[in-house]
Order: C-alpha cells, then structure tokens, then sequence
C-alpha cells in the first residue's frame, strides 16, 4: 500500500480545515438596540448611552442621558443616511438642528482592509457558556492614526473600537447588552419640534465618526454647563 498519495490527502484535508476555521471579515445583523460607553484619551470623561442601528433602512439613532449638578440632561443624534440628513436633538431644552449628512452608509461590519491582530476566549473555555470566543482587526486611519476593533466570533456581534491619532490620542468605544431588531419603529422618526425645512447647506456634510464625536463633545458640554 502506498503510503504517500494517503499523506497527502491528509495534509490536504488539516489545511483545507485550519483555512476553514480562521477568522473572516463579516457583517453585523440588520438590525440592532445595544449600549455604548465612550472613553477620552484622559479618562477624565466618559460618555454613556444607547444605540439603535437599522441596516436596512440606513439609520442610527444614539441617544444619551444624565445629571450633572443635580440638573438632567436628554440629548440624542437620529442619522437618516437615506434622506442625507441628521438631528441634533436636546430633550431637555427641546432643541432641535437638522443638517447634512454624508451620503455614504456603511454597514455595521469588520472593515474590509483590516488585518486580524489575534483571536481570544473572554472568560474560560474551561465548560460551555463561560467564555465568548472573539476577534481582533487593526488597520490604519487617514492622518497617520491607526484602530482596532473585537468582534465576536459568532453572530459578528461589535464589542469595543479603539481609534489613535497624532493629534486626538486614543479613544475607545464599547459596546454591551446587544439585543437583535428594534423595538420601536418610532425611533426614527423626528419629534415634533424638529425643523421640517432642508438642512443647513452652509455647513459640510458630516459622516457618521464626525456625528459621534461632536456628539460626545456637545453632551460633555451641556454637562458642564448644568
């Protein structure tokens, strides 16, 4: 019996499997609800608050609240890619800004261009349900910065993104208690003292990293303003 032609095959079939099993770029459910944490470079200031996000639409509504020297605040961003438009909306003093919205969408997902950094158990393997298996991307951001981002191996659930620049540091988003669809249609939906004329034109359009950062900005100083 010839011996070689049988090693082969099984060689072929070990890399054939270990090819099967390494990590792949995926993308996210449709439609998404969770909570989100964002932490400055200093971490003298941590943001808190809730996510909707509906891929089939093409919208996101992130909504934030809390008190600062005993006053409350309720701010949210509703991001409406397929009307090229976003709110900026204060519960607290119903206010409301609309603007341009960049008309590119991008699905919740691992970044095409990004490489796996590594693949992780949080918690143990030891029995089931103890640990979650996960992976990490890195690639690079214009301007010389750079970011990575976990995903969960099954389901391509996001659980945190950290994002450096020369000039910003590095910040990170985290991402928890992910529940799959949305429970309320209404949620994308402007309130009623949302301006209905075109958005300001004066102003460039602004993507979905640029909303969320100003976003955490104007939260940080409607806080310290209370």
């Amino acid at each position: 019996m010839d011996v070689l032609p049988l090693l082969s095959c099984l060689c072929a079939l070990l890399l054939a499997s270990a090819q099967a099993q390494a990590p792949r770029h995926c993308e996210s459910p449709p439609m998404m609800s969770g909570s989100f944490s964002v932490m400055e470079t200093n971490g003298l200031f941590n943001s808190y608050g809730k996510i909707s996000y509906d891929n089939f639409g093409q919208k996101a509504r992130i909504q934030q609240a809390g008190s600062s020297n005993g006053t409350n605040f309720n701010m949210e961003v509703l991001m409406l890619f397929s009307k090229k438009v976003y709110y900026e909306i204060n519960w607290t003093k119903f206010y409301c800004k609309k603007k341009a919205l960049d008309v590119s969408f991008v699905p919740m997902q691992v970044p095409s261009d990004a490489k796996l950094s590594g693949q992780a158990i949080l918690g143990s393997s030891s029995s089931w349900g103890m640990g979650v298996l996960v992976n990490t991307w890195y690639g690079s951001l214009p301007g010389n910065g750079t970011y990575s981002t976990v995903f969960t191996e099954v389901g391509c659930i996001p659980l945190t993104y950290s994002a450096y620049s020369p000039t910003t540091g590095f910040n990170t988003l985290s991402t928890f208690n992910w529940v799959i669809g949305n429970v309320d249609p209404m949620a994308y939906i402007p309130p009623f003292f949302c301006p209905q004329i075109r958005a300001d034109e004066t102003e460039a359009p602004s993507n979905f990293f640029q909303i969320i950062k100003d976003f955490a900005q104007n939260v940080k100083d409607e806080a310290s303003s209370q």
